[in-house]
Order: C-alpha cells, then sequence, then structure tokens
C-alpha cells in the first residue's frame, strides 16, 4: 500500500491510499484456497474443484471481497502507523474509474481529536447547598398517600353534591350546533369535584346535582386543546348523574402502611423520609456538577473537532425539535428554536469540549469502569428488552464496541466528577429545597467554552412555562369509574400543564451523559481502537462508490 497526505490543516486530515492489483489478487488465492475443500461441482469430487474454476465462476465476487477487506486493513494500518485518533468514524471513498483487476486509489478524509492540554483540577473550589428532610415534607407526602387510598361512600338519593365529592356521570358532547362530536360520548365517569381535571366549567357545574339529575353543561374548549377541531369551541355535554359519593375520612395511620404492603407507619414514614433525601441529594449533585462543569469550561479552551460538534449539535436539535411537536404551538415553539440555534451550537461546542477534558482527566487519573460494573450495566440494560431478546442485546453490545462505549459513557463520566469532587475543597451550606432548585434554575449559565457568571448578560432568554395537550384518557378518569375507550377521545379533560421545552441554557451537560461524542471517547481513543468495519466496495459496473469505516 502506498500512502499519500493530501492534507494537514488543523484537526482535518486527509490521505490517498493505492491498494496494488496485486494486494488484491493476493487476497483473492487465499480466498480461493479457503474455499476450495468446500466447493462441490458436478463431476468432480467434493473439495476437488480446480481452483481456475472456482475463479472463473466466481471471481467477480471474490475480487470484490477481496477489495472490502483491502480497504478495511488499509484504513486500520493508515490509523495505526500515523498514531491517528479519528473523532468521528472516517469517510472513505473509492476514486472514480476503478475496474476490478486494476489498482485501487482510495481516498479517507477524517477529523483527529486534539491534543487536549494537562486540565487544571487544583484549587476548585466547591459549594455543597444541603437540604435537610424537614418533618413537614414527609407529613405531606403521607397526606398524598393518604388521600389517594381514601375511600368513596355512597350518599343518600337525596344528597346535593358537593366538592370533593365523587360523582358519576353518562356524558354526551355536542357541538354549538347541536351534533355529537366523536369521541365525546362516554359512560360511567368518575369526576371528583374539586380535583381540576377537567376543562374549566365542567366540575363546578355539577355542584348541586342528585343521583338520578340531567343536566346540560356549557363549556368552552381550551384554546390549546389536544383535538384541534375542538380546541377554542364552545360545546354542551349532556350528563346523567348515575352516583354521588362523598369521600372517608382520609387517615395517616397503621391501616394506611399496611394498604401498601408495608408492617407499619413507622416503616412507611422511613421509606419516604429516605426518599425525600435520596431527591435531594441528587438537587446537590446536579448543583455541584454544574459548578464544577462551568469552572473546567472557564479554564480550558481549544479547538474541537466540527464533526463532533454537528453530531452533538445534531443530537441536540432533534430532541428539540420531538419536544416541539408536543408544544401547544408547534410553529411557534420552532420559530423560537430557530432564533437560539447559534446558542444551541455553542452548547453543542461546550459539550464536545467538557466531554473531552473529563475523558482527559479520566486517563490521567486511572479512572475506569470495572468489568464488574460494565456487567452490571449490562444487566440493567437488558431488563428493558423481553426475556427472549436480552441474549441478542447482550451478544450485540459484545460485537459493538460503539454500543459498548455508548452504554459505559455516563457511569464514566460520574466517576469522572466523583474523583474531581474528591480532588475540591468543598464547603457546606445549609439551604431550603425551593432555595436549591432556584440556584440550579438561575445557573444554567450560557454554554461555551469561556463560560462566564454573568449570566443576566449572557444566557438567552428562557420562555414561558408552556402547557402541552394531553392525552384526555390521563386526566379525566379516576379509578373507581373507569371511562369507555371511546370517551377517552374527546373527554372534557382538562389540559395539565406540560414541561417546558428546555431553553438552550438548559441543555448544558456534558457531552459524556448521552452523546455519540461521549460514546465514542468516554475512556480515551474508542472510535481509533476499535476495528474496522469492512467498507462496501464498487461494484464492476458502477462508475464510484464510498465506503466509511465503523469505528
Amino acid at each position: 500500500m502506498q500512502t499519500v497526505e493530501t492534507l494537514n490543516e488543523g484537526l482535518k486530515r486527509a490521505y490517498t491510499l493505492t491498494i496494488t492489483a496485486k494486494d488484491i489478487d493476493a487476497k483473492v488465492d487465499v480466498e480461493l484456497k479457503r474455499l476450495a475443500p468446500q466447493m462441490k461441482m458436478p463431476g468432480f469430487r467434493p473439495g476437488k474443484v480446480p481452483a481456475n474454476l472456482i475463479r472463473k465462476m466466481h471471481g467477480p465476487a471474490l475480487t470484490q471481497d477481496a477489495l472490502n477487506a483491502a480497504i478495511q486493513e488499509s484504513v486500520q494500518t493508515l490509523v495505526a502507523e500515523k498514531q491517528l485518533r479519528p473523532a468521528m468514524q472516517p469517510s472513505v471513498e473509492l476514486e472514480d474509474g476503478y475496474d476490478l483487476g486494476k489498482d485501487a486509489v482510495v481516498k479517507v478524509e477524517m477529523e483527529v481529536l486534539p491534543q487536549v492540554p494537562a486540565p487544571a483540577i487544583d484549587g476548585i473550589k466547591l459549594e455543597r447547598l444541603t437540604v435537610p428532610v424537614a418533618d413537614d415534607a414527609v407529613t405531606e407526602q403521607l397526606q398524598k398517600f393518604a388521600d389517594q387510598q381514601k375511600k368513596w361512600d355512597d350518599a343518600a338519593d337525596d344528597y346535593v353534591a358537593a366538592m370533593g365529592d365523587l360523582v358519576t356521570v353518562d356524558f354526551v358532547g355536542k357541538t354549538a350546533d347541536g351534533v355529537a362530536f366523536e369521541g365525546g360520548t362516554g359512560t360511567d365517569m368518575g369526576v371528583e369535584l374539586g380535583a381540576g381535571r377537567l376543562i374549566p366549567g365542567f366540575e363546578d357545574q355539577l355542584v348541586g346535582v342528585k343521583t338520578g339529575d340531567d343536566k346540560v353543561l356549557n363549556v368552552t374548549f381550551p384554546d390549546e386543546y389536544q383535538e384541534k377541531s375542538l380546541a377554542g369551541q364552545p360545546a354542551t355535554f349532556d350528563i346523567t348523574v348515575k352516583s354521588v359519593k362523598t369521600a372517608g375520612e382520609s387517615k395517616i395511620d397503621e391501616d394506611l402502611a399496611k394498604s401498601l404492603g408495608l408492617e407499619s407507619l413507622e416503616q412507611l414514614t422511613g421509606l419516604l423520609k429516605g426518599q425525600i433525601e435520596q431527591e435531594h441529594n441528587g438537587l446537590t449533585r446536579t448543583h455541584m456538577k454544574r459548578k464544577l462543569l462551568d469552572q473546567l469550561a472557564e479554564g480550558h479552551d481549544f479547538e474541537v473537532p466540527p464533526s463532533m460538534v454537528e453530531a452533538e449539535f445534531n443530537q441536540i436539535w432533534s430532541q428539540l425539535q420531538h419536544e416541539a411537536t408536543h408544544e401547544a404551538d408547534p410553529e411557534a415553539a420552532m420559530a423560537e428554536m430557530e432564533g437560539e440555534r447559534d446558542d444551541y451550537r455553542k452548547i453543542a461546542e461546550r459539550r464536545v469540549r467538557l466531554g473531552l477534558l473529563l475523558s482527559e482527566i479520566g486517563q490521567a487519573n486511572g479512572v475506569e469502569v470495572s468489568n464488574q460494573e460494565m456487567q452490571r450495566l449490562l444487566a440493567q440494560a437488558a431488563q428493558q428488552y423481553p426475556a427472549e431478546q436480552r441474549q441478542q442485546f447482550m451478544q450485540y453490545i459484545q460485537q459493538e464496541p460503539m454500543a459498548a462505549a455508548q452504554l459505559r459513557a455516563p457511569l464514566y463520566e460520574d466517576k469522572v466528577v466523583d474523583f474531581l469532587f474528591e480532588k475540591a475543597e468543598i464547603t457546606d451550606r445549609e439551604a431550603t429545597r425551593e432555595e436549591l432548585e432556584a440556584a440550579i434554575e438561575s445557573e444554567d449559565g450560557f454554554a461555551s467554552g469561556t463560560h462566564t457568571h454573568d449570566h443576566d448578560n449572557h444566557k438567552p432568554k428562557k420562555k414561558a412555562a408552556a402547557k402541552k395537550a394531553k392525552p384526555a384518557s390521563d386526566e379525566a378518569v379516576t379509578e373507581e369509574a373507569p371511562a369507555s375507550d371511546a370517551a377517552d377521545e374527546a373527554k372534557p379533560a382538562k389540559k395539565a400543564a406540560a414541561k417546558k421545552r428546555a431553553a438552550p441554557v438548559e441543555a448544558e451537560t456534558a457531552v459524556t451523559e448521552s452523546s455519540p461524542v461521549a460514546a465514542e471517547n468516554a475512556e480515551g481513543t474508542e472510535a481509533a481502537d476499535a476495528p474496522v468495519k469492512k467498507p462496501a466496495a464498487k461494484k464492476p459496473a458502477a462508475k464510484k462508490a464510498a465506503a466509511k469505516t465503523e469505528a
């Protein structure tokens, strides 16, 4: 193989590889010798078919396979001899005009990982905001459990429904012109008055009804209602009241704990306290981690491969596009995203830089994911699949270095972060949960390689919390009185407040948490070291063929 470097500019590299016809033919001979003992042909004993006859019959296919193998080996040799660390999979292209039996000229282009300067990890100072578990918070959770377990008692036929009662109704929804709309009819739907689960006015107009009553409710569907033909439109619901029930007393006692499968109220209280404490610890870690990443980003600025930034940006953008489709006004959400495109690209660049920094820190300090830890990860990931597919998943991970690296990346990042926490000078300060959450929100700084803490001037403005149309079936049905499937389509469901689309600053976690960039480089040079897969070779009749190695 002859190698000529055609580009060496910044992180970009390009080479021309010439693979001689002699080398390709030698691989064909090796394959012929391997296949000959297995070949069967009329007139010949098994394994005695002449090599020249095999070549005549299968020569083009054998030559194409040999070319694929030669390209694969040549790219591997190039990466090894030049000590290259590809940032992403190299682009491999067979030059125009190639015919079987001739020398093959292959163009290889790639971006390489930068030489990351030795990260400055001494002198890191962090504040750890700790939140003690208040008794009121535990009591609040206990009360929620008690409310969920409350029983409903049948009311007398002449009882007048009040807020807090459960009214079971049959209903028929009609448009303003009196035509029943599709999916607007249901039976035995339980409505807890005052729960706020239905569209405005629906629950309020059931106050005062009695068992057996017929009533017409006048409502207006919200502008952002999920069924566009009904959004913002007036409607009526013909209601027949099937029953009225009153709520029994919600008690926090031993029976509550036993109804949840526990031995005592003390055990339930302890579990809830531990859960809240775990939530607080998670918020504390998030706050510290963001502070840590800010300091790393401030202290390091180096060129990063554009292809890695583009891959990271595409992942961010794809997620945002998906979220935008669930907004009340998808077009407005997309328009807002477009206005922040540059900010998101800077976030992608910051993520890549932080990912490379964390990788460098981990390598330099012997941080690694053990085989035992990896096996636990595999076992956990396999649980997401049906039992009959788990073995297939395990085999896939073992055969695909990139898939394994992507699975390992989040744990590796956590271990590097923990290592840095151990190195840092940490001061503790007690805070409330509200203060901690506000600190996390306010410290979502503008994402760039030279981040500053002047957040008011440097972070994109966040939009107001948007509300997302939620399927009616998630909102309008109680456990006591499930409605029919047909009724679920257009029940008088109140649209729940949805999680707002993440503003640019909210997508600022380090690249190693979930992105392909981290998966490739979380523990060094996965992309360069993994075996290169065989690229597709050009067929004889084709003018050109592009082949890509996959690391």
